[in-house]
This record gives C-alpha cells, structure tokens and sequence, in this order.
C-alpha cells in the first residue's frame, strides 16, 4: 500500500517512520501516511515563522481566491472525501457526505468573508483637542496559528481552523489526530494547488506525545485546539502568554417543554443523540422533560431509537456506526455498567459489538455517574424528568460543561428565558442542541472552552485591533 506523504511548508514530504490507519468497522487497513521527524517538525515552524509577515501582507484577493478553490475542489473531489472519513474514522457515509458539504461552505463562507474583511474609521475630531484626527483601525495576524484538531470531524473541523487563518494572512500548521490523518493530509494536496506562499500551510501527522513540542514553541503564537476539556485546559496552562482558543466537551442538554411538539421532539433527540455515535460535542446526552408530558414523550421516543439503522457505515442505509475505537466502545460500555450497577434502568440498547455500542436510553440515573456528569462521546441519553421550566433549566445549568442547549418549546417567553437563564455558548430553539450553522458564532463556556469558531468570530480571534491615527486633516 502506498504511503502518503505529509505536508511540510507547502510541499511533500517523507519522514522516517509511518502510521497506519485502520478502519474502526472491520479493522482492515485504509492507508499510511509518513511521519515527520524533529528536524522536520522545526522546519515546518521555521518557515510558518519566516513567512509571516508575507502571509499577512497578502492581497485579499490572493487570500479570498485560495479559499475558493479549496471549496471548489472540495465539492470535485465530494464522494472520494466522503468514502476516505468513512474508512478512516467509521462515520457512516450519510453523514461524511454532510461533513463534506459542510466543510465545502466552511471555505466558500471564508472566501466570502475574506472579501468582506476590511478596517474601519473613526472621527476623532469629537473633542476640540482632536479636531483634523482620524482613526483607522485594522486588524492584524497575532501570527502562525497551530491547529490541533479531532477525530471526530476529520474534514470539517480542520475546515474551521484553516479556513480563517487564511483569511486573515496567518500560517497554519495542522496536527492532525493521529486515528484520522489521512482526510487532512488530502486537504493538504488542495492547498498546495493553490497559489498561497511556501511556508503558509504544513500539515504534519506527528503523534500525541510530540505535540508538546509545537504547543510551547513561541514561534507559534496562536493555538486553537479542538478535544477534550483535561487536555485543552492543560494546554492553556503550558502557555499562559499564547493566545488560546478551546473548542471542548461537552454534555449537551435538550429540554423539552410541556408545550413541544413531542413526536418532532422524539425523532430530533433519537437521531442526534445518536449521529456520528455519539461521537460530537454536542449530541444529544441529556433530555429533560417536564413531567406531563415525560411518559409520553419516552413512549415515542422509545420507537425512534430502535428504528436507527445500526451496522457497516459503508452502507448508504446506517445511520449508527461504530465508535473510532473498541477502546472508546469499551469505556461508554463501561460506564454504562457503572450506571446501572448505581440503580439506572436501561430502557432500550447498552449492548456492545466490537467497536459498535448499540444506541442506549437510560432512566434513574444517579446524580453523580459519569454518564450524566461527563461527556460520554457515545450512542447514549439519559431521561430526567422535571417538575417546571424552573427546574428543567436549573438542571440544564447542574453542569460543569455550557457549549449548547436545546430547548423544544412554542412560548417565545420559554425560549427568551432560555437565552436569559441558560449557561452555554448557543440555544437552539425548537430543535436538538447539535445544530450548528458554520458561519455562526459557535463556542462554550465553563469547561466547554474559551473563543469562538464560525468564520468571522475565527478571524476575530486570530488578530489583534490596531490603529492608525492620521492627523492633520480637513474632515
């Protein structure tokens, strides 16, 4: 099988080692890439470092056209990018063909923006002492920015930390999950068709043990990390004088209301608490539902869930898939055990077949267990009913994670509340918590992260604000 190459400054590149990937369904193999080495690692960061200033004088155009044909050869390229995620992180092709069409907007929405990106003036002349002063203000590249990216959304994600750095003139080099190198490394042959400088984009498949080596360098200035919240936060420790952005976990609550449209209600939750496996920061992990309607309510969310079609995500027909790992599907497995040894009812699924947990609703589950207290990244939602709309958010709120909520109501009072009273970065009104818009402002609070992605709120947080101040003027 041939081995990939990994992208060093623009251009290809072999190391001294390789990775294999295997597909987490069957086990066989998918591919191989190479692995960078120290000294190619440091040239990487030597030339996003010299580059720099380059990047950041690019014409907007230059920028703008570059993120285009990504976009443009994204969407050729659409079906063997939608097969290669399948194969490589297990997603089930219906959804790899959404991460595609999702990460094919991400970069036309960047072009867009990039077009849009301007400074903007302020008269100063609004004191006597200012009189002729105008103020121009721009922004400005903090510099190379070091993206660390997921399994879960080996396209998309990558798309989202990417896209914006160019846009705004920065370098960006990528470390890619080491179960699913090889979609990013792809996305590394688009780039280098284009017409951006050497030295603006490497993408290098280096293990997680290495990776300490680019986040403390100062020669990147910008880390934007997407996982867990224990490896986020301990990232923005090692660097307190870097500028951080953390797109963490998350347990994400749906609250459905008494006045809800129960059966559009049970068919969202059990198709999102459910998609990727599980596998996303903002699946559907809690459902809280007001008490007179929770019966009825489980009666039709019961059916839902064992109407999933769960199998070989090769198959256009799966809508569940298998886990990236049989370790993963053994630790959810696992603390699907402790639930129910603590007293939780298993109300469908907690079943597991390799790396493949069957798609699990529990009930009763003690206040402490993992599964309701931290991000289960599976097939699994936990039922809690509520008393009132008082305690549905508060219980929303009983949590150390705030990326997104939803809330199934038809009261505009309910769901103005909700954005009132709910601690997370979104709410998501008559709908599941995992919806996301790629051009929207999408981040959490508590241990949900710091920044936002979406392109605009992206480029923001990769620069900094300057002004100019001309003086002398007749305004």
């Amino acid at each position: 099988m041939d081995v990939r190459t990994f992208w060093l400054a623009g251009r290809p590149a072999t190391g001294d080692s390789e990775l294999t990937v295997t597909n987490p369904h069957d086990g066989r193999e998918v591919g191989r890439c190479s692995v960078p080495t120290d000294g190619q690692v440091e040239e990487a960061i030597a030339a996003a470092h010299a580059v720099a200033g380059q990047a950041a004088a690019l014409p907007v155009h230059v920028r703008a056209e570059a993120l285009a044909h990504v976009s443009r050869r994204l969407s050729e390229r659409a079906d063997e990018i939608a097969h290669l995620i399948t194969a490589e992180n297990g997603k089930p092709i219906f959804w790899a063909r959404g991460e595609v069409s999702r990460a094919i907007a991400t970069f036309r929405f960047a072009a867009e923006e990039t077009r849009r990106w301007s400074g903007d003036v302020q008269r100063l002349d609004t004191e006597p002492a200012a009189a002729g002063r105008l103020a121009y203000v721009s922004r400005v590249p903090y510099g190379p920015v070091l993206a660390i990216t997921p399994f879960n959304f080996p396209l998309n994600l990558v798309a989202h930390k990417v896209a914006p750095a160019i846009a705004v003139g920065a370098p960006v080099i990528v470390k890619p999950a080491p179960a699913t190198p090889l979609t990013s490394l792809l996305l590394g042959e688009i780039l280098a068709e284009t017409d951006l400088p050497a030295g603006m984009f490497s993408v290098l498949p280096v293990e997680n043990e290495r990776a300490s080596g680019l986040v403390l360098d100062p020669r990147l200035p910008v880390v934007s990390f997407t996982g867990s919240a224990p490896v986020g936060y301990a990232i923005a420790d090692q660097i307190p004088r870097k500028h951080v952005t953390l797109e963490l976990g998350g347990n994400a609550a749906a609250v459905v209301l008494a006045d809800a449209d129960l059966d559009w209600a049970a068919q969202r939750v059990a198709l999102f608490s459910n998609y990727q496996a599980g596998q996303s920061c903002i699946a559907v992990q809690r459902v809280i539902v007001e008490r007179p309607v929770y019966d009825e309510f489980v009666e039709r969310l019961l059916p839902a869930v064992d109407g999933l079609v769960t199998g070989d995500p090769a198959d256009e027909k799966t809508q569940v898939g298998p886990l990236v790992s049989v370790h993963a599907a053994e630790r959810v497995e696992q603390w699907v055990r402790e639930a129910v040894d603590a007293g939780a009812r298993v109300l469908t699924g907690g079943t597991r077949e390799g790396a493949t947990i069957a798609p699990t609703v529990l009930a009763d589950v003690p206040h402490d267990a993992k599964v309701l207290r931290e991000e289960v990244f599976g097939p699994v939602v936990v039922l809690q009913p509520a008393a009132s709309i008082d305690e549905a958010y508060a219980m929303v709120n009983d949590s150390a994670y705030g990326l997104q909520a939803g809330v199934f109501t038809r009261s505009l009072d309910a769901a103005f509340r909700a954005n009132r009273e709910l601690e997370v970065g979104g709410v998501i009104i008559g709908d599941v918590p995992s919806y996301r818009a790629d051009q929207m402002p999408y981040g959490g609070v508590k241990d949900s992260g710091i920044g936002r992605e979406g392109l605009h709120s992206a480029m923001t947080d990769y620069t900094y604000e300057k002004v100019m101040v001309l003086t002398g003027l007749s305004l």
